[in-house]
């Protein structure tokens, strides 16, 4: 009887589960304890005949190592169990991920801001949501000038229709950083100033209702000029190889004077002419010019002391050069198959 109950106990040890730590232990207890199934039959061993001893004690063992075994498994199982759930993140995408890339837009942003950082210009960004003061007035842009119309500008609020400067918008172009600048800090001032800006404009291949620039000031004592073309000129080459060259075209901005269109020889042709640059051999790419002495006025710097320049350049213009992209929309619709075409850009 007692071989066939050490037997039925076998074969249930074999079959052991338990689904926690706490169910174990009383799998544990149940078994191996000192008023445990196994030193119950301990108990009973001394009624067995002399004969049998040797065959139930053997048994017993077996019995007792194979409750030991079980149970430490179960063990490792719940350890192994516990160690991974951790891991788990029902959230996540579904494997395999793909790296993603840069954005074409950043990278060229990135590239212009390595090199004007390395002509000693430093990062500034101003708000995208500004005043009509900054954005427009301090820049020299008259009352009714058109930029400062709802057709041409995002406004958010005209709180006081008798004063203009009140007037909350959408930044047209990021000169204005440069006048908040100009405003709390005094001369030497070298400042590059990246970021979006908005216009309303109707969404086409040439055109979008926002876009990126990059504008870049430098005021000081006997600035002129000259300085601005060779820093243009070092900045071209840099971009768009060596042998760029650059003309400035007399042009007309409010807050600057005199003030320049930029062109640089065409990247495509190489300057001989062809369908890119309308076989001109030469493409535009930023204005310029010498900062107003009525911005520098307007901000608390004596014009009668420093002198500037400043020059602005729309970042897609530039990336359209370096990438050859004829459609302003695919920087802004993220489409994946024209994003992953720049993996290799940086």
């Amino acid at each position: 009887m007692l071989l066939e109950k050490i037997e039925s106990l076998l074969k249930e040890v074999s079959t052991l589960t338990a689904a926690n730590a706490e169910e174990i232990e009383q799998l544990r207890l149940k078994y191996l304890s000192k008023k445990g199934e196994i030193n119950a039959l301990m108990a009973d061993f001394r009624n067995v005949a002399a004969d049998q001893k040797k065959t139930v004690g053997m048994k017993i063992n077996e019995l007792k190592q194979s409750a030991i075994e079980r149970i430490n498994q179960l063990k490792e199982e719940a350890q192994n169990a516990e160690s991974h759930s951790d891991d788990i993140d029902l959230t996540r995408s579904a494997y395999p991920i793909g790296l993603g890339t840069r954005h074409p837009i950043s990278i060229v942003t990135n590239e212009i801001i390595d090199i004007f950082s390395r002509m000693g210009f430093t990062l500034y960004q101003g708000p995208e949501i500004d005043d009509d003061k900054h954005v427009f007035t301090m820049l020299n842009f008259a009352a009714d000038h058109p930029a400062r119309d709802m057709q041409d500008t995002f406004f958010i609020e005209r709180s006081d229709p008798n004063d203009v400067t009140k007037n909350v918008l959408l930044r047209s172009h990021t000169s204005g950083d440069e006048a908040h600048y100009m405003e709390t800090h005094e001369p030497p001032i070298r400042i590059l100033c990246p970021g979006r800006v908005y216009r309303n404009e109707a969404i086409s291949a040439r055109a979008h209702c926002f876009f990126h620039q990059v504008e870049g000031l430098y005021v000081d004592k006997n600035v002129s000029f000259t300085d601005l073309k060779q820093v243009l000129l070092t900045f071209a080459r840099e971009m768009f190889g060596p042998d760029t060259k650059i003309r400035l075209r007399p042009s007309y901005f409010p807050f600057t004077e005199p003030s320049a269109e930029m062109d640089i020889s065409c990247n495509i042709c190489g300057g001989e002419g062809c369908g890119f640059c309308k076989h001109t051999g030469w493409v535009e790419i930023l204005g310029c010019g010498m900062v107003d002495p009525h911005d520098l006025a307007a901000c608390g710097i004596d014009p009668d002391v420093y002198t500037g320049y400043a020059f602005g350049m729309g970042v897609e213009r530039i990336t359209n050069l370096k990438y050859r992209v004829n459609d302003l929309r695919l920087f802004s619709e993220n489409d994946t198959r024209f994003l992953r075409e720049f993996e290799s850009a940086y």
